[in-house]
């Protein structure tokens, strides 16, 4: 499940950088893409498709830094979760 929800955001943020080839420890605040209005979208994409809640002190930037601070964003909020 892990490697499938990597897939599924990488995808979905690759459809909004288009003919930009982003790699999983990129700062996707630095490429010029994010806007505030795209990050909305962002939490709600992954609250959907990962099916998790995130919270406002889960909304910052080093949690949706990258696709790899995404997915250890995921990882804690899964874990506890199911703890």
């Amino acid at each position: 499940m892990h490697d499938q929800y990597r897939q599924q955001i990488r995808a979905f943020l690759m459809r909004h950088m288009p003919d930009y080839e982003l790699q999983d420890d990129e700062d996707i605040f630095a490429t010029g893409f994010v806007t505030s209005l795209f990050v909305v979208q962002l939490v709600l994409f992954i609250e959907k498709t990962c099916h998790v809640t995130l919270s406002r002190t889960d909304l910052n930037n080093d949690n949706l830094r990258s696709v790899d601070a995404i997915m250890a964003l995921l990882d804690r909020k899964l874990a506890a979760e199911n703890a």
